[in-house]
């Protein structure tokens, strides 16, 4: 039996449930189980995949007991994850126990997929004034709880703010992924960690402190945060993407190919996965596999569930992969017509358009490049920004003396406090050997924004160089 990190699921007592339903099916007896156990088992097939098994048992349970609350919620759930609200008012009409706290949340949960977040945060405020004492703090956990699942943390704290302080891991769970929610990732962390301490062989609890790690930016805290929950269980899918997000984020794509691949194996049809592992495999000579596997991740990502009201959130960016992958093969027109198909999506346009321009400019379609760049910089809300894309863009295409004096320019527009763009400029000069302004610019940089200089000057400084020191490494090697 499969570990899922729900406390009960994992439990004895659900293993012997399972075992009885399974032997039950297989051996064609009849299921002496009543509608709330089906519905559990029904979880625990759909948390580990098993979609065909899902539907079996929850099936049987709406055919035992047609109005029950926990089958229809399931199907609530299921008809919602895809974005069916109608299906989903539907399954709610037919629940028979309109008087439980369940059926509340339901309801709430159609409302909030309707946009509807003030209407049902009033509503259950009313509902809140109406309940007993004893009832408070279990009602106003569980509104925080969905309403934060439904991305809606300042809701979530605001309830939470109106319940009284448990030290329970549930509770303190439920603040963490709050707080992470609010990006408030160092509180977070330190929930994690505690909540880590009172049990540290639950693979969910180091699954979410390699995320606030990985949101901090400590990759390597959350591969190794990532590895304990391997550890627990190899075969775990959330241990599998994060570690391989880490490595990612490291530039160990070799390692990183390798825990896509495996997580690929258990979850399927995973555009993310999909985008990453192509990305990895570019970028260590396997160009061939990258391409067809970015073409797999367009497939699945214009594919159910997504559809064009409901796209996908990584479509824009595997058009983009794509293309660069195609341009690098000097195939332009079918790298342009995907970015094309960006044109009717909600992405970055701005974006989108100077990638045309590099597109362009490195097939030598020179005055169709500038015409480009120049509708990216005209039609941007912050043109200077526009102007430094552009020029990192034309300083990707080698065209480094162009790059060059288009930073010149860009350091007479923008204001004295700007941060941006200085370590481009010293990656210029560096390539150019204009050795006195590379240790201006860079001096610059380090002092400005550390995050641009790892992120653009680290290929020329040791690793254990921090970004703010290596105007300091520089002078004194």
């Amino acid at each position: 039996m499969k570990k899922t990190g729900d406390e009960y699921l994992d439990s004895e007592e659900f293993r012997e449930l399972l075992a009885t339903y399974e032997e039950a099916v297989s051996t064609g007896q009849p299921v002496f189980l009543d509608a709330d156990e089906l519905s559990e088992i029904a979880d625990y097939y759909q948390m580990n995949e098993q979609t065909d098994k899902a539907d079996e048992a929850i099936n049987m349970a709406l055919s035992l007991s047609p109005g029950a609350i926990m089958p229809l919620t399931y199907k609530i759930h299921e008809a919602l994850y895809y974005n069916k609200v109608e299906e989903a008012e539907a399954y709610l009409d037919q629940i028979i126990e309109t008087d439980e706290p369940d059926y509340i949340y339901d309801k709430t949960e159609i409302m909030l997929a309707k946009g509807l977040v003030d209407e049902a945060d009033q509503m259950l405020q009313e509902l809140l004034r109406e309940l007993p004492a004893d009832e408070v703090q279990d009602f106003v956990v569980d509104v925080a709880n969905i309403f934060q699942e439904n991305g809606l943390n300042k809701k979530a704290l605001e309830w939470m703010q109106r319940s009284t302080h448990e030290e329970t891991p549930d509770y303190k769970e439920l603040m963490a992924r709050t707080l992470f929610g609010l990006g408030k990732y160092k509180d977070s962390e330190r929930l994690y960690n505690e909540l880590i301490d009172t049990n540290p062989f639950s693979k969910r609890y180091w699954n979410a402190l390699a995320s606030t790690q990985f949101m901090r930016e400590d990759y390597q805290g959350s591969v190794q945060s990532s590895e304990y929950a391997l550890a627990i269980d190899p075969q775990d899918p959330d241990g599998l993407i994060s570690k391989a997000n880490g490595l990612f984020r490291l530039e160990n794509y070799e390692e990183a190919a390798k825990y896509y691949q495996r997580y690929e194996e258990i979850v399927d049809n995973d555009d993310f996965s999909l985008l990453h592992h192509a990305t990895c495999l570019l970028n260590t000579g396997h160009g061939d596999e990258g391409l067809d596997l970015l073409k797999r991740a367009a497939t699945v990502a214009c594919s159910e569930p997504y559809t064009d009201d409901n796209p996908s959130p990584f479509i824009a960016d595997i058009f983009e992969e794509l293309a660069f992958a195609l341009s690098e093969r000097g195939m332009t027109d079918e790298a342009m017509a995907y970015l094309n198909k960006t044109d009717a999506l909600d992405c970055d346009h701005i974006q989108m358009t100077i990638v045309k321009g590099h597109i362009l400019l490195a097939a030598g379609q020179y005055a169709e490049a500038e015409q480009m760049y120049q509708k990216a910089i005209m039609d941007s809300e912050t043109p200077d920004k526009a102007f430094l894309r552009v020029a990192v863009s034309v300083y990707d295409n080698r065209y480094v003396e162009t790059a060059y004096k288009m930073m010149k320019t860009y350091f007479t527009i923008v204001p004295p406090n700007n941060r941006d763009g200085y370590a481009y400029m010293a990656l210029c000069c560096y390539d150019l050997k204009l050795h006195d302004e590379f240790l201006h610019y860079l001096l610059e940089a380090c002092q400005r924004n550390p995050h641009e200089c790892r992120m653009v000057l680290s290929h020329l400084f040791p690793e254990e160089v921090l970004p703010e020191n290596y105007y300091d490494y520089m002078i004194s090697s």
